[in-house]
């Protein structure tokens, strides 16, 4: 198992914050262009436990990789965890997590995942998908600092 963490400051109040974070809609503003990300579903504004969320990402050669995602547990302006029910991972465990700070919030993400395909998966993963990781976590790390600045 594998697992990346990011931590950033936010400069906006908690609600704002949460509100922003936990609508799915907004999920394709914080992805680099490249991932090609696509909701298929219809999603609420709200996010709550049990919303099983459809999509699609092309993060490798343009070719599309469905992606099914369930919100496991969610307490309001504090967490939400999603994980992947279909996809490309053998396992997907999202954690985000708020909290207030003087002057905004700290958001943190924390992902845990395994690779499918045994030593293979892991090989790609050495290769490549770690990278690719950290890159989409450190553009969604940029992008929100441009949203909200500081």
């Amino acid at each position: 198992m594998y697992q990346l963490k990011r931590t950033q400051f936010i400069k906006t109040d908690l609600k704002t914050c949460w509100n922003f974070f936990s609508a799915p809609a907004n999920l394709h503003v914080i992805t680099p262009d490249y991932i090609d990300f696509k909701v298929l579903t219809a999603v609420p504004d709200e996010m709550y436990e049990g919303l099983i969320i459809r999509y699609t990402i092309r993060p490798i050669l343009r070719i599309p990789l469905g992606w099914i995602s369930e919100i496991k547990a969610l307490q309001n302006e504090d967490y939400f965890i999603d994980e992947q029910r279909q996809g490309p991972y053998k396992l997907w465990h999202h954690e985000h997590h708020f909290k207030e700070v003087e002057g905004g919030v700290e958001m943190t993400d924390i992902i845990s995942y395994c690779m499918p395909l045994g030593f293979i998966g892991r090989f790609v993963h050495w290769l490549f998908i770690r990278k690719q990781l950290e890159g989409i976590f450190d553009y969604r790390i940029k992008k929100v600092t441009e949203l909200f600045p500081l």
